[in-house]
């Protein structure tokens, strides 16, 4: 397989380090804007038979990514950047005739004016809106294929097909103990998607009622993380996830909780207060004149790279999938779980453990498309297919998942 890696930054290096070590591969090409980025990442792999390449790419190109996929001959397109350029990318490979994989969907808008009750443009609706023109390629777009969404889909279907006959509620739950030595704030995850991510409404699914959105981190619970991570504060956070699984799974009701501490939500919500959440661009005055820049680029520039913390975090991330329901006609509750500690994914990838663990999934998924595992064509979600070989492989890449009975 010949795949494009577009993002050379901590999720896209992940990518490089774990895909390097399978057999699958053919070769990467790995693109950025920034070529000394792409070729750094390439640079370390130099004994794994030249097969990773760097080339400088502009992600807002579209018609330059068509042509470089023609050009490499790819198979797959897979975006590891942020969600601004996943309609540019999934154009671009759909126009290519490769396949496509993201880890984020396309963009969401709130409603007009009934934001907190009321969807406007949900997370994928552009993407799903091109199903037909994809299914006619008989190229596979597979949609939020990272940890979460990713993973916790996986999770989902796999609990629908073997652990439960009817289900209530399907509930993903992330949360961490990481700390970063040496900084009061400083994200482990990309500060632009989360802010993304945790500042619009967040979005619910009731199966009588469709998607329908709350305010900002309602509904506070305290879930309790295995592997010694112990009970954290979980909110509501608008994930693709509650977009994705009612498509493919039946439950009555599908949730997202993120557990983001007081102190992180707080400053979320200054950055809000003061419009430095902002993507629209403002004037500002620099030695060479008047500059326009976005406010949350800016938030994003002051913040340390989260691909550098990895050498002074500790403690270990959860990301996983809570399912209640019935199995032969006894109540059940199940938490289907995946755990990375940063100390190990330092030493076994020099990766810390929050991008690791969003880059191992999207190399999965791809070595399953290439062995012929994973078929299909249209936009699809990861619950659209088979959870088993999945699972199945993320052991043997030495990163087991586990399970809990709930009680």
């Amino acid at each position: 397989m010949r795949v494009l890696l577009v993002g050379a930054g901590g999720v896209g290096t992940a990518v490089t380090r774990i895909a390097a070590r399978r057999d699958f591969l053919t070769h990467m090409v790995v693109a950025d804007y920034d070529l000394a980025r792409a070729e750094a990442a390439v640079a370390e792999l130099a004994e794994h038979g030249g097969r990773f390449s760097a080339r400088r790419l502009d992600a807002s190109d579209q018609d330059a990514v068509r042509r470089v996929l023609v050009e490499e001959r790819c198979d797959v397109l897979l975006n590891a950047t942020d969600p601004r350029f996943v309609m540019l990318l999934f154009n671009a490979a759909l126009a290519a005739g490769t396949h496509y994989l993201d880890m984020a969907m396309s963009l969401s808008a709130p409603h007009a004016t009934a934001p907190y009750e009321q969807c406007g443009v949900k997370l994928g609706d552009e993407q799903f809106a091109r199903t037909d023109a994809w299914a006619r390629s008989g190229r596979l777009a597979l949609v939020g294929m990272g940890v979460e969404p990713g993973l916790s889909d996986v999770f989902a279907r796999y609990a629908a097909d073997e652990l439960f006959d009817d289900i209530e509620e399907i509930g993903v739950r992330d949360g961490s103990n990481l700390t970063v030595e040496g900084y009061d704030f400083a994200p482990s995850f990309s500060i632009w998607t989360t802010i993304e991510e945790c500042l619009n409404p967040p979005v619910v699914y009731e199966k009588d009622r469709g998607w329908f959105t709350t305010a900002p981190f309602s509904e506070p619970e305290v879930f309790d993380f295995p592997d010694g991570i112990g009970p954290v504060e979980c909110v509501n956070v608008e994930h693709e996830e509650v977009l994705l699984i009612p498509r493919w799974v039946e439950a009555r009701r599908v949730t997202f909780k993120y557990g983001l501490g007081d102190d992180f939500i707080a400053k979320l919500k200054t950055l809000h207060e003061l419009g430095l959440d902002s993507t629209a661009e403002v004037t500002v005055p620099s030695a060479d004149g008047p500059v326009q820049v976005s406010p949350r680029d800016v938030v994003a520039a002051c913040l340390p790279d989260p691909a550098t913390l990895g050498d002074r975090m500790k403690g270990k991330t959860c990301a996983g999938t809570w399912v209640k329901g019935t199995k032969d006609g006894a109540a059940r509750q199940v938490y289907l779980y995946h755990v990375v500690d940063n100390e190990w994914s330092m030493r076994e990838y020099g990766s810390q453990a929050v991008v690791w663990q969003t880059a191992i999934n999207p190399v999965i998924a791809l070595e399953l498309i290439a062995d012929g595992s994973w078929v299909g064509s249209g936009v699809l979600g990861p619950e659209a297919l088979s959870p088993r070989p999945f699972l199945d492989l993320l052991t043997e890449y030495g990163a087991p998942w586990g399970m809990r009975e709930e009680h």
